[in-house]
């Protein structure tokens, strides 16, 4: 292959397939990556490495002064890709952001049950609560209209699930009687078009030349499907792969030893050990604090971690400004546990389910390993633990439906506010939804984080935020275990790539210093 063409192909060996092309249907990090920032765009979106709101599809915005309705103005002149049964007429308008967000809020909406109907970060923001309308003020102008004030609505709409879709390709594709082709052959105004997908193998796409934020640099982008780190890293090492998602800590090491290029930013996320509240024991909260302070999560940081990762104490990072240092760290106690098994009855022990993560993240490289060293903290106490595992999309499926008895997962923030961590994770909106894994719904705490949406005032905000993060210490529904650094390789060539503290990985700026090797097409 010529020089010049070398250039123009990217590789990205990321570590899984993703559960769909839309991501208004999932909420896993490795959809967000392959669909959201590649094909789609939000009206707002974050300025690159930080977490400032700055515009996107919408150019300004207004702002009510009873903070209950959000005026966006959009750019000109955005277009919307084609592929072989769409070519656009016309550019991004009021009506696509209305068909984006009905779909996703309105069930008599006809695309409202199409590819399954669940729509897990809508609903777990307690977002059909929240937006009362959605008004078309003219082809570019759009209101939202919310039941109440909502302070981090702004950022709410720079995450995935508020990607904008093209309401003219839906028209075609009920004309078609093809409905589901809208979350299977995605059209958005990305900055890559999609062109091909082989599943568990490989993702194709083309730059999109009339992107609105000027043509990517490269022209082709395959995410090359990967999902055994130590494979990934061999293909990184052998030059098949450009940039290397979620590199484990042993590659990191190897790769700092070797002078490698590594591009690191502080996790905005949390691994964590949720307890199925509504399964006995765990309803018992007892139960909950005896359990974690018999782990040693020291040993975890060690073992499973390399030392790249701090002990979690809150469900917010330390970056947060919402993060209380106030609260005091468990601690790994023994004795401790065992007296309070005592109290709560169980002195003579029981046998637990520990679900474990079949896959690898950011926020948790190796969830297997870390429930057997659980398991073994566990059996100090009296408490035999069973490791259960599924392939992905079924582990998922049935946490989110409460099949579980504790189940080790984690979160990568969509955005900077921490109402992104409290809100789809622990509210009693996300109980129901299915993303709150614990099933904990506590009405003090529920009414502390919706008291701090709905105050503009940023230390009262905090305030509110420092007393759930004490409830939820107190309640323990989960035992917090890691934030964890994110992490990726590249080649000595490759220029141009940003991650944002929220962990998106974007390529429309990116480029090649010099010629280098390609892989063959097969290969992917």
């Amino acid at each position: 292959m010529e020089s010049n063409q070398r250039d123009s192909l990217l590789v990205y060996c990321s570590e899984g397939s993703p559960d769909a092309f839309n991501p208004q249907l999932v909420s896993s990090g490795t959809s967000y990556d392959a669909t959201a920032h590649t094909i789609y765009n939000q009206l707002v979106t974050y300025n690159p490495g930080t977490t400032d709101i700055a515009p996107a599809l919408a150019e300004s915005w207004q702002i009510s002064d009873d903070g209950t309705r959000y005026r966006f103005k959009l750019k000109e002149g955005v277009n919307f890709h084609g592929n072989q049964d769409f070519t656009p007429t016309r550019t991004l308008n009021a009506d696509d952001v209305i068909f984006s967000f009905n779909r996703q809020r309105l069930s008599s909406h006809p695309f409202h049950e199409v590819s399954g109907g669940r729509y897990p970060y809508f609903y777990s923001q307690g977002l059909d609560q929240l937006i009362l309308d959605i008004n078309k003020i003219s082809d570019k102008e759009v209101e939202f209209v919310l039941s109440r004030p909502e302070s981090p609505f702004l950022a709410i709409l720079a995450t995935p699930f508020a990607s904008i879709l093209s309401a003219e390709y839906a028209e075609v594709l009920q004309a078609l009687n093809k409905l589901e082709w809208l979350d299977s052959k995605p059209i958005g105004t990305g900055p890559f078009r999609f062109k091909r997908y082989e599943p568990d193998s490989y993702i194709r796409y083309e730059a999109f030349a009339n992107y609105f934020g000027g043509a990517p640099k490269i022209k082709d982008l395959v995410y090359s499907i990967t999902p055994d780190a130590a494979m990934r890293f061999a293909r990184f090492s052998a030059g098949e792969c450009d940039i290397m998602s979620n590199p484990l800590p042993v590659h990191l090491r190897i790769a700092r030893q070797n002078k490698l290029n590594i591009l690191e930013v502080p996790g905005f996320n949390v691994a964590y050990w949720a307890f199925n509240v509504e399964k006995p024991p765990f309803h018992d909260v007892k139960v909950r604090q005896a359990l974690s302070m018999a782990i040693n999560r020291e040993a975890i940081l060690k073992a499973v971690y390399d030392r790249q990762a701090q002990i979690a104490t809150s469900p917010i990072p330390p970056s947060s400004w919402a993060y209380n240092k106030q609260v005091s760290r468990v601690r790994y106690n023994t004795q401790q546990a065992k007296q309070l098994l005592t109290e709560a009855g169980y002195e003579n022990g029981f046998t637990i389910d520990i679900w474990a993560m079949p896959i690898q993240r950011t926020y948790n490289p190796n969830a297997r390993k870390m429930a057997e060293m659980m398991q073994q903290d566990l059996e100090k106490i009296g408490v035999k633990a069973r490791i259960i595992s599924y392939e992905w999309g079924t582990f998922l499926s049935r946490v989110a439906q409460g099949l579980h008895h504790s189940v080790l997962l984690g979160w990568n923030a969509d955005n900077g506010d921490p109402s992104n961590f409290l809100n789809p994770l622990l509210s009693c909106a996300s109980a129901r939804s299915g993303n709150n894994y614990a099933k904990w719904c506590h009405p003090t705490f529920d009414q502390l984080i919706l008291n701090a949406s709905q105050s503009s005032d940023i230390e009262k905000r905090k305030e509110y935020y420092l007393q759930a993060q004490a409830l939820f210490k107190d309640q323990a529904p989960w035992l917090t275990i890691a934030h964890a650094n994110k992490s990726l390789l590249t080649q000595p060539d490759v220029t141009g790539l940003v991650i944002s503290p929220v962990g998106n990985v974007e390529f429309d700026k990116v480029s090649f210093d010099k010629g280098k090797a390609t892989p063959d097409e097969d290969t992917n």
